[in-house]
């Protein structure tokens, strides 16, 4: 049974909002609520599970570069402009979703949670039900194959165990130790990222890596430092933003939530220009010396004299003056995200082998029926005669108005020019992007922590 087979617009729809669900975006705006509203071990503990699922989902596909099921015959469904660019082996989706359900079923079946008993079944449910609407749904929205999910989701299950068993140490060795593992982490952290491989196509996994590495530094040296802070507690573990809702009452909770995401927007959007108006002069001076690390796919500050205005340059967390177009688009989903054809470079390469394939063997099974003498073939007509799957392609081909007829190179060239090429990338955007959500992760564990204490929407 295929896809197409049980495909239906409710279903369409769905599956549509579930992705987003386990996207970036959504994990990096609900994980600072965790910490303000008192959740420390979860927070802290959702963002290393997210980190790493992220990054090294993210080093594998960049390793490998293996792309997404082919379309067509797939049809794709998504509401992320980023996603179908990135590779296809493993799924990010399925890593971040097993973890993170893992992850919450062992804590409440533990009794780590401070659910009432008559929840606890129902919010075991929930995470079965989240994780495997994620997973089905990356099959069925055409944006991984079988092993895509599966290998992604042993990772996530892997990423959790990790969390579980190492997880509470590491965080005391944080909280309780001298600074110098703090900054130790961090420099591991800086680490990984410069050995990230460097794809064959320009693959925004490395900017999400960056993205969530930066947020993990941030919240290493808030633990460190916020835990000997007079602004925080140590119950139920260091480091703790105070929190009680029946002391603060909803309004000032939610005054408390409405403040902690202003000042996350206000710093990203003054931090960010910043950046990418004062790095490029120093980066210019590293190169002159010697000691630029210049990675694929981004230009060198020696080659251009500013960065211009970058649009659609974060997949993580979006502008805040595209925040109201994103929520609009949530009502028309399925209109909005049904693609059919390559989308990117690793797409268009993967069709063009498919096709060279389908046409070869279709020479070799004419050619077998000619020498029994059943046929007379030539081979001017081996480009028409197509593979089941292949006339889907054929199909495809007509009516982008390609030929069947075409040369090899001409192919090639009329399909790559079918894709949205990727923007200019900059090397500043990396220290950009590291020092921006650095800042994030230590307004969420600190920085706002004061703020609320200052402004009286704190306790003491």
């Amino acid at each position: 049974m295929t896809i197409d087979a049980v495909r239906s617009p409710t279903l369409d729809t769905y599956f549509a909002y579930v992705a987003n669900l386990g996207t970036h975006t959504f994990y990096m705006m609900f994980l600072p609520v965790c910490f303000w509203c008192g959740q420390t071990t979860g927070g802290r503990a959702l963002v290393h599970m997210l980190a790493l699922g992220v990054f090294w989902s993210g080093w594998v596909k960049d390793l490998l570069c293996l792309p997404r099921p082919l379309s067509p015959p797939l049809q794709r469904i998504t509401m992320s402009g980023s996603a179908a660019l990135e590779y296809g082996f493993p799924s990010t989706h399925s890593t971040n979703a097993v973890s993170v359900a893992v992850y919450m079923i062992y804590h409440i079946q533990d009794g780590g949670t401070s659910l009432p008993e008559s929840f606890q079944l129902p919010a075991i449910i929930a995470c079965y039900w989240y994780a495997i609407s994620i997973i089905i749904g990356r099959l069925y929205c055409g944006m991984h194959g079988f092993f895509d999910v599966v290998i992604g989701s042993l990772l996530g299950a892997a990423i959790a165990w990790i969390q579980l068993y190492y997880g509470p140490a590491y965080d005391n060795l944080i909280s309780q130790g001298d600074w110098y593992w703090a900054l130790l982490s961090s420099l591991a952290i800086l680490v990984a990222v410069r050995f990230h491989p460097e794809p064959a196509d320009n693959c925004p996994c490395f900017d999400d890596s960056i993205s969530f590495a930066g947020v993990n530094i941030g919240i290493e040296i808030a633990h460190w430092h916020f835990a000997k802070s007079p602004f925080s507690w140590d119950h139920p573990v260091p480091s703790t933003i105070p929190f009680s809702l029946s002391k603060l009452g909803l309004i000032r909770t939610v005054l408390r939530l409405l403040v902690g995401v202003v000042i996350v927007f206000v710093w990203r959007a003054v931090a960010k220009p910043t950046l990418l108006k004062g790095l490029p002069p120093l980066f210019r001076q590293i190169e002159y010396v010697g000691l630029s690390l210049p990675r694929r796919f981004f230009k060198r500050a020696s080659q251009y004299t500013k960065v211009p205005r970058l649009l659609k340059d974060d997949n993580v967390i979006p502008p805040a003056r595209d925040i109201p177009k994103f929520i609009s688009s949530l009502g028309k989903p399925r209109k909005r995200t049904v693609s059919v054809g390559p989308q990117s470079e690793a797409d268009a390469r993967e069709m063009l082998a498919q096709r060279e394939i389908h046409r070869k063997q279709s020479l070799r099974d004419l050619q077998s029926m000619s020498s029994n003498g059943d046929i007379a073939v030539s081979t001017a007509v081996v480009d028409i005669q197509e593979a089941p799957d292949q006339s889907k392609l054929l199909g495809h081909d007509l009516a982008q108005g390609r030929s069947p007829y075409q040369s090899d190179s001409e192919q090639e060239k009329v399909v790559f020019e079918g894709i949205e090429k990727p923007r200019v990338r900059y090397d500043v955007e990396v220290v950009t992007k590291l020092v921006v959500y650095a800042g994030i992760g230590w307004l969420s564990c600190e920085g706002n922590a004061v703020l609320f204490a200052l402004m009286g929407l704190g306790l003491r």
